[in-house]
């Protein structure tokens, strides 16, 4: 098992282009799963923000990806640590964590960009964000394990 999860996830350029897009799908697909009022919340938040300039989620995730990779690094090596049976299973138990530690990235340049449309989105999905992230923690361990052998 790779010792360092940047290692694995970015060892060539090809699959870090891989990785890339698998992410943007997982956002893609995970804000379509979204349903009732605050699924109609985050569609039309994302939607506002694919509007305000094309193909932002995607520079968005090339600009944080390192920065993912690096908070998630701690929880990786406390799975290789207690030599944990599945990398799927341990990162859903402690979704709460992974939540916590994604959104943090996220809320550190939230509070930093100049670009008022997407402030408010962000300002106003905030609250209920938390929850979101650790739903779709499942989908983003499930994509992680292809990547990283056991």
């Amino acid at each position: 098992m790779p010792d360092n999860l940047k290692e694995v996830l970015l060892d060539d350029e090809t699959n870090r282009k891989r990785l890339l897009k698998d992410c943007v799908r997982l956002i893609d697909d995970e804000v379509a799963s979204k349903k009732g009022f605050s699924g109609l919340a985050i569609k039309g938040g994302f939607k506002v923000v694919r509007a305000v300039k094309p193909g932002f989620v995607e520079e968005v995730m090339e600009f944080l990806l390192e920065e993912f990779i690096d908070h998630l690094e701690p929880v990786y090596g406390e799975y290789r640590e207690q030599q944990a049976e599945g990398l799927e299973g341990f990162l859903v138990a402690r979704d709460q964590k992974v939540a916590d530690q994604l959104l943090g990235i996220t809320d550190k340049h939230a509070q930093k960009t100049q670009n008022q449309g997407v402030k408010m989105a962000y300002d106003k999905l905030r609250p209920q964000a938390k929850t979101h992230v650790a739903a779709a923690i499942p989908r983003v361990a499930k994509m992680l394990t292809t990547y990283i052998p056991n």
